[in-house]
């Protein structure tokens, strides 16, 4: 059935890694350099407050909106700026971030299932978010690594997969893309042609407009079905 693809995309936060204890740890990683360089804003802010606050900031930029590390920067910038600290040190403090950000920790089936993969297929990763692959644990795993930044568009707009396209030359009907988003993830790459591939890692089936390809609880099973 799928002996015709040739790439394989993969979305990142919680396909590939549980996301929600990752950004965690990394706002608090950020509070704590706060607390440390800038106090004013900690005796006065929470980490929810400020988080809502970078909300608030996308919403009223939403030509940024999907840059979330310039979002994060220039929200940071306009904190420091507020409370009286010097704006530009938000460099610093979103490099604080990042780093905390990049410390993944993948599901124990994605290393191996995408090592064995990457022997026969093109592999990319394709996310909306901000982690850099190339400093976490799938450093290795792909041949090209994407983010919203890098197109101008967040899915479900179709840059992403569009820039799969440019790259790699291949038609869509042989990529398959596998994401845990109904919306952002298989509604897209089922509109361009390309084979869907649903994971859930919850088990929580839910009636949608149409039933992807596949629906996995990890990844185990692409090397059966490829």
């Amino acid at each position: 059935m799928f002996r015709h693809i040739r790439l394989l995309s993969f979305d990142l936060d919680d396909t590939l890694w549980p996301t929600k204890p990752v950004i965690m740890a990394a706002e608090q990683e950020l509070y704590q350099w706060l607390a440390r360089e800038a106090p004013r804003i900690v005796r006065e802010l929470s980490v929810m407050d400020m988080r809502e606050r970078r909300v608030a900031f996308m919403e009223a930029h939403p030509g940024i909106s999907h840059d979330l590390t310039l979002v994060r920067r220039r929200s940071l910038a306009l904190l420091l700026e507020e409370y009286g600290y010097d704006p530009r040190r938000a460099e610093e403090g979103t490099a604080v971030f990042r780093a905390a950000r990049n410390r993944v920790a993948p599901w124990e089936d994605v290393l191996p299932v995408l090592g064995r993969l990457k022997q026969d297929y093109l592999l990319v990763s394709v996310t909306n978010g901000n982690a850099q692959v190339e400093q976490t644990p799938l450093r290795d795993c792909f041949h090209l690594n994407l983010g919203a930044a890098d197109v101008g568009a967040a899915k479900p707009h179709p840059a992403l997969f569009q820039a799969l396209r440019d790259w790699s030359g291949l038609p869509f009907a042989k990529m398959m893309h596998l994401g845990d988003d109904f919306q952002r993830d298989m509604l897209p790459a089922r509109a361009l042609g390309m084979a869907a591939a649903w994971v859930h890692r919850k088990g929580l089936a839910r009636r949608e407009s149409f039933r992807p390809d596949l629906c996995l609880f990890n990844l185990w099973p692409l090397l059966r079905y490829l």
